[in-house]
């Protein structure tokens, strides 16, 4: 059980991440990759990445065991504002640092180092490159392909609970949180496979909604970094990934999603997919749209279909967000990366 411990203050100080973190999905994903689990999720995305995986992967395999600690320098707080301001993070991790957290990696003070973990932390701050350049190769085989996917599903989990803070404050968001987390105030009780108690101490708490991590949130293991907690995006998000390939088209788009973006062309179905904006319920968009709400559930499941649109249901409403691909359609561009 993982309790995390907060004062007022540190209620003031509850964000949300404003993106998707490409390292740590990056991280989790390789979890995900040797999980037999969740196939109807996964099962597609690990035979297509797996197919695609050229480069050394042997590093990664070491420094992130099957369960148990990975090395928080992995995930530097950096990462949050993109992929190439992480990775530059990591570039300049410290050595003594560095093999600190390699002696976890390896079972404590005292344990023996395994050989693969035991050559990285001799060559110290130098064998980074090598690690850089790993990282690099999956995430390119693993998670870049899949992007636009990710952040759909990150939008949507954002807007769910905006919407919560919005209602409620800091105390309606961490209650509106997937069922693994406990809001019992002032304590967020969260299923782990340690007993652990993390103090705020004032410096708040940063959620990350994570497409790649499942069952069970995560946070760093050193009670000095900035507290973060990722956590799994909302089980009504659960939708395989999709590639996309180097135009911004999604890769895969079949007959079937053609026909359907064939259907979205005319004036209605324009109104309706600008109307859902930043968010909105089926009420909410027949209401700004000017359709019967029948009509505007219809017009979102055939959005839903094209991948226009994400719907994530929060108690007994569902709130439908823009997908990047919704929101290139409407600007008339590709979809952004």
């Amino acid at each position: 059980m993982l309790r995390i411990h907060f004062t007022g203050v540190d209620l003031a100080r509850v964000r949300m991440a404003g993106r998707p973190d490409a390292l740590w999905e990056t991280i989790l994903s390789f979890h995900r990759l040797r999980d037999r689990r969740d196939a109807r999720l996964f099962g597609e995305w690990r035979t297509e990445t797996r197919s695609r995986l050229n480069s050394e992967t042997r590093l990664l395999g070491a420094l992130i065991p099957s369960r148990g600690y990975f090395p928080d320098f992995l995930t530097p707080v950096e990462g949050q504002y993109g992929w190439d301001v992480g990775l530059d993070a990591l570039r300049g991790i410290r050595a003594d640092r560095l093999r600190r957290e390699l002696t976890l990696v390896g079972g404590g003070a005292g344990a023996p180092l395994p050989q693969r973990l035991r050559e990285f932390a001799d060559g110290g701050t130098q064998q980074l490159p090598r690690l850089l350049g790993e990282l690099r190769g999956y995430h390119r085989a693993a998670v870049e392909p899949y992007w636009t996917h990710i952040q759909a599903q990150i939008e949507a989990e954002r807007a769910a609970r905006g919407r919560a803070l919005l209602d409620g404050g800091a105390d309606e968001l961490l209650a509106s949180l997937p069922p693994m987390l406990r809001w019992r105030a002032p304590v967020l009780e969260c299923d782990y496979p340690v007993d652990r108690d993390v103090r705020l101490r004032g410096r708040g708490l940063l959620l990350q909604p994570s497409f790649f991590c499942r069952r069970t949130a995560v946070t760093l293991h050193d009670p000095e970094l900035p507290p973060v907690l990722v956590y799994p995006a909302a089980a009504e998000l659960a939708s395989a990934p999709t590639g996309a390939d180097v135009v911004g088209r999604p890769a895969g788009l079949d007959d079937r999603r053609v026909r359907t973006l064939g259907k979205l062309v005319g004036h209605t179905r324009s109104v309706v997919l600008r109307a859902i904006g930043d968010g909105a319920t089926t009420s909410e968009l027949a209401r700004r749209a000017g359709v019967s709400l029948a009509s505007a559930s219809q017009h979102a499941c055939v959005m839903r279909e094209a991948g226009l649109v994400t719907t994530l249901r929060r108690g007994n409403a569902v709130l439908h967000t823009v997908t990047p691909l919704g929101a290139a359609l409407l600007k008339g561009g590709a979809v952004a990366s």
